[in-house]
């Protein structure tokens, strides 16, 4: 950090990396301090900020050279004109003007000043020296500034820079790409006690989940009631029934790249929600069921629908009624497997899948369910890849 206005948005920079898994220490620049506390990133980091060039009790005054090989990537969040100057002629007069120097990893700038300080020849000369030197520029962004004038040199807001940091790491089979996700059931409220549900545990879309971040992907996971650690670097959305399910996937489908509908989403709900505790009178009870929304063809039925992958758990006849729901339900993909058995299925840790598509299909033999979804993901980004290249 150094010193500026958009200082305080370093704080949210922070919690939003940590929050995708990252590990983060801070380096404040003197000026930087003079706008917010170093405390403040100590609490929130849970590690010592870094603000001295010369610190005896940090490697033996070689801190700059320990921060620096320590870092995968090092954003400045502001980054002011005054130190973008210095920078760019190398000068070496603090800890991360020093750090910056002695780092061989990817540097990421995000300028913040005044729209006259941008403007002015000096700062683009500076900020064209450091881009061509590999420094990576990120925004800035226009509007109102503190100052009250308007026009370039807002720091762009933390999900934007954020979001740059891990465009940098993905590299995966998926990279780029926003993976919208649901995982396991739902439950379908008879009164204020008792409900419809069934047996799934969502670990195998969960599992899913965890494979597609690690592919490079934007994850966002709508997960029903399950008792499930989420995996780290995703968005996760919880709900309940499957109208909440549906209303959670559709709201968030335009985005989407890829649509992986690993849910087990009841087929149907109660016609009516019974406001009090129903009572054992007799011996029989008589439940009105109407059908619930079908998710993922709804999805596939949207004018730009993602790329979309079913799942079938079948009891029998598994072939015929995976590649009739392909079909029917418009999917580029499905994935199926067997229930009711000893091996496999819900609850299970281990699964085997049949996954079907228009042109072909594959048999992932059974495996732990983590291992499934790798394989099952590299399978789909394949076709992802080959029906966008056509």
């Amino acid at each position: 950090m150094t010193g500026g206005v958009a200082a305080y948005k370093a704080a949210e920079i922070l919690r939003q990396c940590q929050k995708l898994g990252a590990e983060v220490r801070v380096v404040m620049t003197p000026a930087a301090t003079e706008f917010i506390t170093p405390l403040t990133f100590q609490a929130l980091s849970g590690a010592p900020v870094h603000t001295q060039l010369l610190d005896a009790e940090q490697e033996s005054g070689m801190g700059h050279i320990s921060l620096a090989r320590w870092a995968d990537v090092i954003l400045v969040a502001p980054a002011s004109a005054d130190f973008i100057a210095r920078l760019a002629t190398g000068m070496a007069n603090d800890l991360l003007s020093t750090l910056l120097l002695a780092s061989e990893k990817t540097v990421m700038l995000a300028p913040a000043m005044n729209r006259a300080m941008y403007d002015d020849p000096n700062t683009q000369q500076n900020l064209n020296k450091l881009n061509g030197q590999g420094v990576i520029i990120l925004g800035p962004g226009e509007g109102v500034q503190a100052c009250g004038d308007i026009g370039l040199g807002r720091m762009l807001e933390p999900e934007s820079l954020v979001a740059s940091v891990v465009e940098h790491f993905n590299t995966g089979e998926l990279a780029g790409l926003r993976v919208l996700l649901n995982a396991g059931p739902t439950r379908e409220a008879i009164d204020p006690v008792r409900y419809i549900s069934n047996h799934s545990s969502g670990k195998m879309g969960f599992a899913l989940a965890q494979a597609c971040v690690d592919a490079g992907a934007q994850v966002t996971l709508v997960a029903g009631p399950v008792l499930l650690d989420t995996p780290m670097g995703l968005e996760r959305v919880d709900v309940i029934s499957a109208s909440e399910m549906a209303d959670a996937v559709l709201s968030r489908s335009e985005p989407a790249d890829i649509f992986i509908a690993a849910a087990a989403v009841a087929d149907y709900t109660p016609a009516e929600i019974i406001d009090n505790k129903i009572k054992k009178k007799s011996a029989q009870m008589q439940l009105n069921l109407v059908k619930t929304i079908d998710v993922v063809a709804t999805v596939a039925a949207l004018p730009d629908a993602p790329f979309c992958v079913g799942f079938a758990a079948e009891t029998d006849d598994l072939e015929a009624y995976a590649k009739g729901k392909l079909v029917n339900k418009s999917l580029d993909m499905i994935a199926a497997n067997w229930v009711g058995r000893e091996q496999g299925g819900f609850n299970s840790d281990e699964n085997a899948l049949s996954v079907y598509w228009n042109s072909g299909e594959q048999q992932l033999p059974s495996m732990p369910k983590l291992a499934l979804a790798q394989q099952l993901v590299a399978l789909i980004a394949k076709r992802y890849h080959e029906k966008n290249t056509d």
